[in-house]
């Protein structure tokens, strides 16, 4: 994934983000403010270095106001039946009220974890044949 040293010590930096997040809220609750602007941070790297972000990080962050999406302390999570028997998975931030759904289908494959998303898996176009 991390194509190179720059991109290696980036990823290192915005993990190190990510779980200074993590602590701060795991000693005081109340630390919001302090996880939020660590989250912002992360998330000001990733865009300025177009680093493509785990979609299991980017799923515990909001995407409205940075705040670090934790059960119980930051954010609520429902789970609902919705048309057609679907299941979903409601998170929703407690600091400004942005709701994400989810649904809960174990067939489910994220676009990375297909085959074709893998870079190697593509076929080249526009390659020179010398």
């Amino acid at each position: 994934m991390a194509g190179n040293i720059k991109d290696k010590e980036a990823y290192q930096r915005l993990n190190y983000l990510y779980q200074a997040a993590h602590c701060v809220l795991a000693q005081n609750p109340e630390n919001i403010e302090l996880a939020r602007f660590y989250c912002f941070t992360q998330k000001t790297i990733s865009k300025r270095l177009v680093l493509r972000q785990d979609p299991s990080v980017k799923r515990t962050i909001c995407k409205k106001c940075c705040t670090l999406l934790i059960p119980g302390v930051t954010s609520t999570v429902r789970q609902k039946r919705g048309p057609r028997r679907q299941r979903k998975t409601i998170v929703r931030c407690l600091s400004c009220g942005l709701t994400k759904r989810f649904l809960n289908n174990p067939k489910h494959k994220l676009w990375v974890d297909q085959p074709e998303a893998q870079l190697e898996n593509q076929t080249s176009q526009g390659k020179d044949d010398h």
